[in-house]
């Protein structure tokens, strides 16, 4: 992998903390409204698996998508003003926080409904099965999906049709308030997809570079004919299941623990606390981009001074983003018009 990649994927990784961080202070502060489900803790799978991916391939991703849809190239200016309901977001300000589309860049939308990706994602690979296309469908979900009857259909329609789709689990280990120990009868979720003859394995998803090799492996095979892949990608989320959510079901122990295993720490443990918070970190030990940060000081791939320009233009794409978000406008009647006719003359997305 080029160091030109490397700077790309630590950077995202960046964007992403500050995006969601930011997103929570705007949320507190009344700017952004209904459910709000942030990112932060599992920044390596989406930026290890999209940056794995081709720009062609089709992505269907989870309420918790902001960061999938800024890996994937919608900018953030566009996701915020969404979170905002404004008519400049990518939905023009009527999908909100869990419905973030955008047809030009294949990212198929983000569903609030626990288990609606399979479906969607087992539909569009197996148009594009029948048209012989190249690309692949990447499915994201989270471990609470797995116990739905749709995940079941789905991977069984998908092996039986030899579908090219890429099943990526995000096991933060907890479906909303209940640990996955409580909630699955098998709990090694990689290990259901031997029921309907998919290759599976279990990927550390707090390490980018291992979700990168993984994900390109599995895309290969998918595009040299070999059918469905599935990854279970292990992370953590360190803030409660949305911002309603306190979080106060988990051990503080863990939660610190997979603090201090975060993917997006700063190199300098005391100096540079910022991610993603100053009091998080100051009781939970060094931020967590180490595993990536110290592999690419070590290789000599980046300095402490690429660091900070990085971490200033990150801080400079979010301030952008919130500011735009405020100043654009209100959808009107014509935005609302606009969306319910939209497929009137049955045209498809793909």
């Amino acid at each position: 992998m080029d160091r030109f990649m490397l700077h790309a994927m630590l950077q995202d990784m960046l964007l992403a903390r500050s995006f969601e961080e930011r997103a929570a202070r705007e949320y507190t502060e009344g700017n952004i409204a209904g459910f709000l489900h942030l990112y932060p803790g599992e920044e390596a799978v989406a930026v290890g698996v999209l940056h794995a991916a081709e720009s062609s391939d089709y992505v269907v991703s989870t309420y918790r998508e902001h960061v999938h849809a800024l890996v994937r190239g919608i900018p953030a200016r566009s996701i915020m003003a969404e979170l905002f309901g404004r008519r400049d977001g990518c939905c023009r300000g009527m999908g909100g926080s869990m419905h973030l589309f955008d047809r030009e860049r294949r990212f198929m939308g983000g569903y609030a409904i626990v288990g609606e990706t399979f479906p969607v994602a087992v539909g569009l690979a197996y148009a594009t099965a029948m048209r012989s296309q190249p690309e692949a469908v990447i499915c994201f979900f989270g471990d609470g999906a797995v116990n739905q009857g749709t995940f079941h259909e789905s991977l069984n329609m998908a092996a039986l049709w030899n579908l090219p789709v890429l099943f990526v689990c995000e096991n933060n280990h907890y479906q909303i308030g209940t640990e996955i120990h409580r909630h699955s009868a098998v709990s090694d979720v990689f290990k259901r997809a031997c029921g309907y003859r998919i290759p599976a394995e279990k990927i550390n998803g707090m390490d980018v570079l291992r979700v990168y090799e993984a994900t390109q492996s599995a895309l290969q095979r998918i595009r040299e004919g070999a059918g469905p892949q599935f990854l279970e990608m292990e992370t953590y989320r360190f803030r409660g299941h949305s911002m309603a959510d306190a979080g106060n079901y988990r051990p503080q122990v863990e939660v610190e623990a997979y603090r201090r295993m975060d993917p997006l720490s700063i190199v300098e443990k005391a100096e540079q606390p910022l991610y993603p918070s100053a009091e998080n970190i100051a009781s939970a030990g060094p931020d967590t981009i180490n595993g990536f940060s110290e592999h690419l000081r070590a290789e000599q791939l980046i300095n402490a001074d690429e660091i900070e320009q990085m971490k200033q233009q990150v801080e400079q794409t979010v301030e952008d983003a919130v500011d735009f978000a405020r100043r654009s406008p209100e959808p009107g009647m014509e935005e609302a018009l606009a969306a319910l006719d939209c497929n009137r003359g049955q045209e498809v997305l793909i």
